[in-house]
């Protein structure tokens, strides 16, 4: 689904990734770790198209496809669904009414026609429940006043209208309680499924014991330096990334 190969990337001539390679498979969750400034961040901005990033070498392959030239939303119309950590505020656009134009956008760039009214209020519905989010939510303006728990749900609730292939969730857990992290996971767990794959970047282990990932990579310097399974994630809570850091400079 989602190939990285050789990957160089920078903002403002300063260089942020220095050789990434990573490939996602359907039904695959996948958890990118790392210290401050290690270039997790900037990994998923650039898979997501954000332009204000250059890419310098190597390609990004999206269901066998070179997205690289693919402004955002294109990407996004293609599959590729970007959590935010810090999501912005729209006042005076409803949750509902930014979900409805976000939607009917994507059908539009398929050659589709708006999805029926009707149609769009029973998957509203459905979503809505599966994540058990409040009618009165949904009527509120996006992200104005809400607590950061409330952000990140509505997020997740974005990611379930949508349906993407690809997941990005950049720190979704980042000033969560553990009460808004496990409604946030469970909602993301309940929408994994073997036509799609997530992938999670996140400083903390504590995240990956709500979604639990097939892989994970830790990201150091810009270049991904040790692979492994949930175990690598308990590894780096017990010991910290110094033992990594030795190991790489060794």
């Amino acid at each position: 689904m989602l190939k990285i190969n050789n990957l160089h990337a920078s903002i403002e001539d300063k260089a942020i990734l220095r050789g990434i390679n990573l490939e996602i498979n359907p039904g695959e969750v996948h958890a990118i770790m790392g210290p401050n400034g290690s270039g997790k961040s900037t990994l998923a901005s650039v898979i997501a198209g954000k332009e204000e990033y250059e890419v310098t070498k190597g390609n990004i392959l999206f269901n066998e496809e070179d997205i690289e030239e693919l402004a955002a939303e294109e990407r996004a119309h293609k599959g590729v669904f970007l959590s935010f950590q810090y999501p912005v505020e729209i006042p005076g656009v409803s949750v509902t009414n930014f979900m409805k134009t976000a939607i009917n956008e994507t059908r539009k760039a398929k050659g589709l026609e708006d999805m029926p009214a009707k149609d769009m209020l029973k998957l509203i519905r459905e979503k809505s429940e599966l994540l058990e989010i409040d009618r009165k939510f949904l009527s509120r303006s996006l992200n104005e006043g809400f607590s950061g728990g409330e952000k990140k749900r509505n997020e997740i609730f974005q990611m379930a209208m949508l349906e993407p292939k690809l997941a990005i969730l950049d720190e979704t857990d980042s000033g969560l309680d553990i009460d808004a992290l496990r409604i946030v996971a469970n909602g993301v767990n309940k929408l994994k499924s073997k036509d799609n794959a997530v992938l999670v970047i996140t400083h903390y282990q504590r995240l990956l014991d709500y979604i639990v990932p097939d892989f994970v990579h830790v990201l150091y310097n810009g270049r991904i330096v040790k692979s492994g399974t949930k175990e690598l994630a308990h590894e780096l809570e017990e010991k910290g990334y110094d033992w990594i850091k030795e190991e790489v400079n060794a």
